[in-house]
């Protein structure tokens, strides 16, 4: 792996997720990087396009960015600048745009790459387990949602407008957490994604014996 490339994106990476607060922070793209790296290990792939769109997946979400396209702009002009090859530009740039979980839900993700589908699955997994449900609480916490309300039913997502729309605390892990797991892609993250559902599930089960 180029490690003169990935000292850079990191460092573009933190320019741009140091002062997130809605548990999309540098804590977060840090674990992600190192869990990718992990699976990574277990696959034939690119590393170096497993590390770069790990660092690079939320420097350009829309929920983060108040322009998205002039997000993905500033990104790929950055790769240019310091001399990434174009197709491996194309490669990063792909995973970015359809690992989420919003652009399967408006059903416009595109296949994904071995390298796409060891960052989807370690994105995927750092919204599970305890970590999951810290950064839930969190997110939901900083945009104002209530933390449940038994009148408010989770709801079957059918677009990206619907899953942005304001909801529960309790209601994500419906409507997106727990769905995580049957979504994981390599066998490493399969492993550790089940795991992480028991922890949820079990949350869930004490969270409604103390609420009632």
């Amino acid at each position: 792996m180029d490690n003169k490339y990935i000292d850079e994106i990191r460092r573009f990476s933190l320019s741009k997720m140091e002062k997130d607060q809605t548990g999309h922070g540098l804590d977060h793209i840090n674990r992600v990087v190192r869990l990718a790296d992990k699976i990574a290990g277990t696959e034939t792939c690119n590393h170096f396009i497993v590390t770069a769109a790990a660092y690079l997946h939320d420097t350009v979400d829309d929920k983060l960015v108040p322009d998205s396209h002039q997000a993905f702009q500033q990104m790929e002009e950055f790769l240019q600048d310091i001399n990434v090859p174009n197709d491996q530009i194309q490669q990063i740039t792909h995973i970015i745009m359809n690992l989420s979980f919003s652009q399967e839900i408006n059903g416009t993700a595109e296949k994904l790459t071995i390298e796409g589908q060891i960052v989807q699955d370690t994105d995927r997994l750092d919204a599970m387990g305890a970590i999951g449900i810290m950064r839930t609480i969190y997110y939901g916490a900083r945009r104002g949602n209530p933390i449940y309300n038994p009148e408010i039913k989770p709801r079957t997502l059918q677009s990206k407008a619907e899953y942005r729309e304001e909801s529960t605390i309790i209601n994500h892990f419906y409507e997106k957490i727990l769905l995580l797991n049957k979504s994981l892609n390599t066998e490493y993250a399969k492993v550790l994604g089940q795991k992480r559902q028991e922890f949820l599930e079990g949350f869930l089960t004490e969270f409604f014996e103390e609420w009632n």
